[in-house]
């Protein structure tokens, strides 16, 4: 069945990216978010996205309003029904996931793919939370969604094997993504490694070794990464990283997965990065560096 109709639950950074991107490959996309206010202010960001694109002549005010009218608000999950699809992108928190996904399985019909974005948390406990764990996936998409174009696919203990091929399909023929398949692990394949990555470059800050510009710009120019450790670490989101380490520190119990307390000073302190202006550098309005 191809899948035409995609549901998204949740629109935090994660959640607008997926949606506009589906929307933007000719998708119907159905979002929802927890109250009114939170689902405006969602949009509204997604039409400043696209508004940095027409700058940057990427987009033409046409093409703007092709994707917006592709982008449809719904108010509850039961309005999802009519999807083949609904892809679930709300905090990584477990028993948050394991709600929502509990939910969307009991108004969705049993055909359609239920699909979480998790980075760090297990596929088959989150799976375990709905009547029908063989239709449940992991999709985690990489940050910016639209850039990149790999996503890894992650299987539960009872993922079937159709629910595993309609969902590759969708990513490779549908919307132009190579698909990885990992097996189930925290952290999977890149978020364990970059956040070592950003872990590791603050404990060299800690020591004295570098600036933070500095250890940004080795990286950035000696191994030709878009981004330095501590930049990349604001686009995440400070919170983001620090949650993805905590996971993983729990479930490995390897003290290399333990945060920096520098970062989680900074998280305490609101400075989470892009989101709010402030991190390790300093970021204006449309996320560009000041």
């Amino acid at each position: 069945m191809p899948v035409r109709k995609v549901g998204v639950v949740g629109l935090g950074t994660m959640g607008q990216g997926i949606a506009q991107m589906l929307a933007n490959k000719g998708l119907d996309v159905y979002v929802t978010e927890r109250t009114p206010e939170k689902l405006d202010y969602a949009i509204s960001m997604i039409e400043h996205s696209l508004d940095k694109q027409i700058d940057k002549w990427a987009m033409t005010q046409a093409e703007k309003k092709l994707v917006l009218n592709r982008i449809h608000r719904t108010s509850s999950l039961s309005d999802l029904k009519e999807c083949e699809m609904v892809i679930e992108t709300v905090t990584e928190d477990l028993e948050e996931k394991r709600s929502v996904l509990k939910e969307i399985d009991e108004h969705c019909p049993e055909d359609i793919i239920i699909a979480s974005n998790t980075s760090t948390l297990s596929l088959t406990e989150l799976a375990g939370a709905t009547a029908h764990p063989e239709r449940v996936i992991g999709l985690h998409f990489v940050h910016p969604v639209s850039k990149i174009d790999v996503v890894e696919v992650v299987r539960g203990l009872k993922t079937s094997e159709q629910t595993f091929e309609q969902t590759k399909h969708f990513l490779e023929d549908t919307i132009n993504k190579k698909s990885v398949m990992v097996f189930e692990s925290p952290g999977f394949v890149t978020t364990r490694l970059i956040c070592l990555h950003i872990n590791e470059a603050l404990h060299v800050l800690e020591e004295g070794v570098a600036s933070a510009e500095d250890i940004d710009s080795a990286m950035r120019i000696g191994y030709s990464f878009q981004h330095g450790p501590f930049e990349m670490c604001d686009r995440f989101g400070l919170d983001a990283v620090v949650a993805a380490l905590e996971n993983m520190f729990r479930e490995y119990g390897e003290l290399k997965y333990r945060p920096s307390i520098v970062l989680k000073k900074m998280v305490r302190a609101g400075n989470l990065g892009v989101k709010t202006g402030v991190g390790f550098f300093k970021y204006n309005k449309d996320g560009d560096r000041i």
